[in-house]
């Protein structure tokens, strides 16, 4: 691993937006960790205002990606990318002065398009930078990020104990300076794929296909928002369930996020390697449907067992999904971009980018709303769903890719 992150693929450049990417994430660590309590005990928002304000800064979040993607078939990534990083520096400094409930609204919505523009320019920037080992990248990238955010929350655990409204401040303050950090270190790189690439990304709109009305791919982003589903099962499903539903106890809920950090940072890097190029990506998505419906299927049982059988079940499920997540990690970054165009891949990219956020906001609301509210069944019913969608998904994939000569040629570029 240590290796890897001294010599990536796309040479120095890629190491210095790893060392970015990091520091990024390190500050979103901070925010997550303490952005609830500081709402809460600092500008004196209630719980409703909260929801309100996250979940419209989630919808926020959406545009974030196709436009990210519009404006880098424009002008160059690099100069796009340090963009954003200001914006949320100036945005989250605003958050600091903002105490009225309209304002952080507004403020909070654009820190999070910034957020989300600046995770699909960082994936166009690998793109082009590390060429056809684009998946070991972001398995690299996967690992940094995740070191990151563990970095931030640890960090975050220090002023939270604390629990003075200096502290919650010096947090949020934290998170903004981390943007700075990150454009600084950006400047240091170059624009990937060279002056040329650059020049012709600048020279204007190309007169290809545009995304939205591509239908093959739009039903791939469809379907990918399902295939993104992990993350709120990992977040919102494993703990919740756990102590409305199991006599497992509470304290085991901190450990299904250190199972999954730990379990990213050391397999990463091997799933990527097996799930490298087209047919790689495509079995990839088969094996994600089977590994979310034996997650879901633990999850249905742990109802019915004691208090110890559950925590094993609980915790299987933890590793389950974790590993569910790793296959998709991969697998929709590599098939975003091989079904994309060549000469349009960063619009393409853009509109690909959204699955994530629709998930962010559609999961959490689908889980509590429908899935858990219907019981064990309702955990089956999302199994069998997703592992459906999974193969619809698969035959759809290798379909483009067999029309357009990509499933055999790229395959046997990387083999």
């Amino acid at each position: 691993m240590l290796a890897q992150l001294r010599n990536p693929p796309g040479g120095r450049d890629a190491r210095i937006m790893l060392r970015a990417l990091a520091v990024d994430r390190t500050g979103t660590g901070l925010w997550a960790a303490s952005s609830v309590l500081y709402l809460t005990f600092v500008t004196h928002l209630s719980a409703q205002q909260i929801g309100v304000l996250l979940g419209t800064a989630g919808v926020a979040g959406i545009a974030g990606s196709p436009l990210a993607g519009r404006l880098a078939s424009r002008f160059p990534v690099r100069p796009l990318l340090i963009g954003c990083h200001l914006l949320r520096l100036v945005t989250l400094t605003l958050v600091l002065l903002c105490t009225r409930f309209e304002a952080l609204l507004v403020v909070v919505a654009v820190t999070y398009l910034g957020d989300r523009a600046a995770k699909t320019l960082e994936m166009l920037f690998a793109t082009r930078a590390a060429g056809e080992r684009r998946a070991a990248y972001q398995a690299l990238s996967r690992s940094a990020a995740n070191a990151g955010y563990g970095l931030g929350a640890g960090l975050a655990a220090i002023g939270l104990a604390a629990g003075t409204a200096d502290a919650y401040r010096a947090l949020i303050l934290g998170n903004a300076l981390s943007f700075l950090v990150a454009a600084a270190l950006v400047w240091r790189t170059g624009e990937p794929g060279g002056a040329v690439k650059a020049a012709r990304s600048g020279a204007g709109p190309s007169s290809a296909t545009s995304p939205w009305r591509d239908r093959g791919y739009l039903r791939f982003v469809l379907l990918d928002i399902p295939m993104n589903l992990d993350d709120s099962v990992l977040g919102v499903g494993l703990p919740l369930w756990l102590v409305t539903r199991t006599s497992a106890p509470h304290a085991l809920v901190p450990a299904f996020l250190v199972i999954n950090t730990v379990l990213v940072v050391l397999l990463q890097l091997t799933v990527s390697r097996r799930a490298e190029g087209p047919r790689g990506a495509t079995r990839a998505v088969l094996l994600y449907g089977v590994l979310l419906f034996a997650t879901c299927a633990l999850l249905a049982a742990s109802t019915g067992c004691g208090t110890w059988a559950a925590a094993g079940a609980l915790l299987a499920a933890a590793v389950l999904v974790t590993t569910a997540e790793l296959m998709r990690s991969v697998s929709s970054w590599e098939l975003a971009v091989l079904l994309a165009p060549p000469d349009e891949r960063a619009a393409y990219l853009g509109v690909a980018g959204m699955s994530q956020s629709i998930q962010k906001s559609a999961g959490p609301p689908l889980l509590t709303g429908v899935v858990m509210a219907a019981g064990p069944g309702g955990w089956l019913a999302l199994g069998v769903a997703v592992a459906g969608l999974a193969v619809w998904q698969r035959r759809g994939c290798e379909r483009r890719l067999r029309a357009t000569g990509s499933l055999d040629a790229v395959a046997a570029r990387v083999g």
